[in-house]
Protein backbone atom coordinates (compact mmCIF):
# COMPACT_ATOMS: atom_id res chain seq x y z
CA UNK A 1 0.00 0.00 0.00
CA UNK A 2 1.79 3.31 -0.78
CA UNK A 3 2.51 6.03 1.77
CA UNK A 4 0.93 9.13 1.77
CA UNK A 5 2.76 11.67 0.39
CA UNK A 6 2.99 15.15 2.39
CA UNK A 7 0.33 16.78 -0.21
CA UNK A 8 -1.71 14.13 0.74
CA UNK A 9 -1.62 14.62 4.60
CA UNK A 10 -2.51 18.86 4.23
CA UNK A 11 -5.56 18.43 2.30
CA UNK A 12 -8.46 18.92 4.69
CA UNK A 13 -10.67 16.55 5.42
CA UNK A 14 -14.19 16.75 3.86
CA UNK A 15 -16.61 18.91 5.97
CA UNK A 16 -19.83 16.29 7.58
CA UNK A 17 -22.62 16.24 4.98
CA UNK A 18 -24.84 18.75 7.52
CA UNK A 19 -22.38 21.55 7.27
CA UNK A 20 -23.42 22.42 3.93
CA UNK A 21 -27.18 22.38 5.09
CA UNK A 22 -26.95 24.52 8.28
CA UNK A 23 -25.31 27.36 6.05
CA UNK A 24 -28.66 27.07 3.71
CA UNK A 25 -30.83 27.04 6.18
CA UNK A 26 -29.14 30.20 7.54
CA UNK A 27 -29.40 31.61 4.38
CA UNK A 28 -32.54 30.85 3.75
CA UNK A 29 -33.56 32.67 7.58
CA UNK A 30 -31.72 36.00 6.80
CA UNK A 31 -32.98 36.39 2.92
CA UNK A 32 -36.48 35.32 3.49
CA UNK A 33 -37.05 35.41 7.23
CA UNK A 34 -38.26 33.20 10.33
CA UNK A 35 -41.89 32.68 8.52
CA UNK A 36 -39.59 30.87 5.52
CA UNK A 37 -38.79 27.93 7.38
CA UNK A 38 -41.20 25.10 8.73
CA UNK A 39 -41.25 24.22 12.58
CA UNK A 40 -38.79 21.56 12.75
CA UNK A 41 -36.24 23.42 10.40
CA UNK A 42 -36.40 26.51 12.85
CA UNK A 43 -35.74 23.98 15.89
CA UNK A 44 -32.71 22.70 13.89
CA UNK A 45 -31.23 25.86 13.81
CA UNK A 46 -31.76 26.30 17.75
CA UNK A 47 -30.44 23.10 18.26
CA UNK A 48 -27.22 24.02 16.37
CA UNK A 49 -25.30 25.62 19.22
CA UNK A 50 -26.44 22.40 21.60
CA UNK A 51 -25.30 20.14 19.40
CA UNK A 52 -22.69 21.96 16.86
CA UNK A 53 -21.07 18.29 15.88
CA UNK A 54 -24.87 16.32 14.89
CA UNK A 55 -27.34 17.00 11.91
CA UNK A 56 -29.54 18.24 14.34
CA UNK A 57 -32.44 17.88 11.67
CA UNK A 58 -33.58 14.18 12.38
CA UNK A 59 -34.32 15.12 16.55
CA UNK A 60 -36.19 18.56 15.39
CA UNK A 61 -38.30 15.93 13.35
CA UNK A 62 -38.61 13.50 16.11
CA UNK A 63 -39.54 16.41 18.40
CA UNK A 64 -41.71 17.82 16.08
CA UNK A 65 -43.92 14.53 15.87
CA UNK A 66 -43.78 13.86 19.91
CA UNK A 67 -44.71 17.43 20.93
CA UNK A 68 -46.97 18.61 18.01
CA UNK A 69 -45.20 22.17 17.16
CA UNK A 70 -41.91 24.39 17.98
CA UNK A 71 -43.98 25.86 20.53
CA UNK A 72 -44.81 22.79 22.48
CA UNK A 73 -41.15 21.52 22.16
CA UNK A 74 -39.32 24.53 24.15
CA UNK A 75 -42.28 24.61 26.62
CA UNK A 76 -42.06 20.50 27.11
CA UNK A 77 -41.26 19.56 30.51
CA UNK A 78 -37.99 18.58 30.88
CA UNK A 79 -38.99 15.36 32.13
CA UNK A 80 -40.94 14.86 28.89
CA UNK A 81 -37.64 15.89 26.99
CA UNK A 82 -35.55 13.05 28.82
CA UNK A 83 -37.63 10.46 27.41
CA UNK A 84 -36.22 11.57 24.39
CA UNK A 85 -33.70 9.42 22.75
CA UNK A 86 -30.50 11.09 21.86
CA UNK A 87 -31.68 14.76 22.66
CA UNK A 88 -28.98 15.17 25.91
CA UNK A 89 -28.76 17.67 28.59
CA UNK A 90 -26.69 20.69 26.12
CA UNK A 91 -29.96 20.16 23.82
CA UNK A 92 -32.62 20.38 26.62
CA UNK A 93 -30.92 23.63 28.31
CA UNK A 94 -31.24 25.58 24.79
CA UNK A 95 -35.02 24.89 24.57
CA UNK A 96 -36.10 26.16 27.83
CA UNK A 97 -33.63 29.08 27.31
CA UNK A 98 -35.35 29.78 24.38
CA UNK A 99 -38.55 29.59 25.94
CA UNK A 100 -37.33 31.30 28.93
CA UNK A 101 -36.36 34.21 26.49
CA UNK A 102 -39.69 33.49 25.10
CA UNK A 103 -42.01 35.09 28.16
CA UNK A 104 -38.98 37.51 29.07
CA UNK A 105 -39.26 39.46 25.76
CA UNK A 106 -43.06 38.94 26.16
CA UNK A 107 -43.06 40.58 29.70
CA UNK A 108 -40.42 43.24 28.93
CA UNK A 109 -43.15 44.51 25.76
CA UNK A 110 -45.66 44.95 28.56
CA UNK A 111 -43.35 46.69 30.74
CA UNK A 112 -42.89 48.87 27.60
CA UNK A 113 -46.11 49.79 27.04
CA UNK A 114 -48.68 52.63 28.98
CA UNK A 115 -51.20 49.54 30.11
CA UNK A 116 -52.74 46.58 29.42
CA UNK A 117 -55.16 48.02 27.82
CA UNK A 118 -57.28 45.06 25.81
CA UNK A 119 -58.34 41.33 26.98
CA UNK A 120 -55.95 40.40 23.69
CA UNK A 121 -53.41 41.84 25.45
CA UNK A 122 -53.48 40.17 28.69
CA UNK A 123 -54.09 36.37 26.89
CA UNK A 124 -51.52 36.88 24.24
CA UNK A 125 -48.82 38.21 27.50
CA UNK A 126 -50.31 34.90 29.51
CA UNK A 127 -50.22 32.35 26.56
CA UNK A 128 -46.28 32.97 25.88
CA UNK A 129 -45.79 32.31 29.81
CA UNK A 130 -48.10 29.47 30.55
CA UNK A 131 -49.80 27.86 27.71
CA UNK A 132 -48.05 25.14 27.66
CA UNK A 133 -47.49 24.24 31.34
CA UNK A 134 -48.09 20.69 32.35
CA UNK A 135 -49.86 21.48 35.49
CA UNK A 136 -52.66 23.82 35.87
CA UNK A 137 -51.66 27.26 37.81
CA UNK A 138 -53.60 30.08 39.26
CA UNK A 139 -51.82 33.01 37.60
CA UNK A 140 -52.23 36.82 39.19
CA UNK A 141 -51.05 40.24 37.17
CA UNK A 142 -51.23 42.99 39.37
CA UNK A 143 -51.62 46.47 37.98
CA UNK A 144 -51.74 49.99 39.30
CA UNK A 145 -54.22 52.44 38.93
CA UNK A 146 -53.10 53.09 35.07
CA UNK A 147 -53.59 49.47 34.05
CA UNK A 148 -49.36 49.16 34.21
CA UNK A 149 -47.98 45.87 35.20
CA UNK A 150 -46.89 46.07 39.06
CA UNK A 151 -46.44 42.13 38.88
CA UNK A 152 -46.78 38.53 37.66
CA UNK A 153 -46.83 35.88 40.11
CA UNK A 154 -48.25 32.35 40.20
CA UNK A 155 -49.94 32.41 43.39
CA UNK A 156 -50.52 28.18 43.26
CA UNK A 157 -49.76 25.19 41.41
CA UNK A 158 -51.82 22.21 41.11
CA UNK A 159 -51.81 18.99 39.59
CA UNK A 160 -53.31 18.50 35.79
CA UNK A 161 -56.56 19.39 36.78
CA UNK A 162 -56.93 21.50 39.87
CA UNK A 163 -55.14 23.87 41.49
CA UNK A 164 -56.03 25.73 45.16
CA UNK A 165 -56.79 29.31 45.63
CA UNK A 166 -56.19 31.35 49.03
CA UNK A 167 -57.90 34.84 49.06
CA UNK A 168 -56.24 35.72 51.96
CA UNK A 169 -52.90 35.39 50.35
CA UNK A 170 -54.13 36.85 46.96
CA UNK A 171 -55.52 40.08 48.99
CA UNK A 172 -52.25 40.65 51.10
CA UNK A 173 -49.86 40.17 48.38
CA UNK A 174 -52.30 42.99 46.77
CA UNK A 175 -52.23 45.32 49.35
CA UNK A 176 -48.28 44.76 49.50
CA UNK A 177 -47.78 45.78 45.85
CA UNK A 178 -49.86 48.85 46.79
CA UNK A 179 -52.10 47.48 43.56
CA UNK A 180 -54.98 49.02 42.43
CA UNK A 181 -56.70 45.94 39.86
CA UNK A 182 -56.19 42.11 39.76
CA UNK A 183 -56.07 40.23 36.81
CA UNK A 184 -56.48 36.20 38.09
CA UNK A 185 -55.90 33.98 35.31
CA UNK A 186 -56.18 29.95 35.35
CA UNK A 187 -54.65 27.41 32.64
CA UNK A 188 -56.45 23.82 31.75
CA UNK A 189 -53.85 21.70 31.03
CA UNK A 190 -56.02 19.24 29.56
CA UNK A 191 -57.40 22.06 27.40
CA UNK A 192 -61.03 20.93 28.46
CA UNK A 193 -62.74 24.17 28.87
CA UNK A 194 -65.39 23.40 31.16
CA UNK A 195 -64.67 23.99 34.80
CA UNK A 196 -66.25 22.11 37.35
CA UNK A 197 -67.28 22.43 41.15
CA UNK A 198 -64.12 21.47 42.18
CA UNK A 199 -61.82 22.34 39.43
CA UNK A 200 -60.70 25.56 41.39
CA UNK A 201 -60.91 25.37 45.33
CA UNK A 202 -60.97 28.43 47.39
CA UNK A 203 -59.50 28.30 51.29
Amino acid sequence: MPAKTDHDKSKPEDAPHYHGHRERLRERFYSAGADALSDYELLEMALFPALPRRDTKPLAKLLIKIFGSFAEVVHAPVARLREVDGIGEAAIHQLKLIAAATHRVAKGEVNSRNALSSWNEVIDYCRSSMAFADKEQFRLLFLDKRNQLIADEVQQTGTVDHTPVYPREVIKRALELSATALILVHNHPTTHPMITLDHVQYR
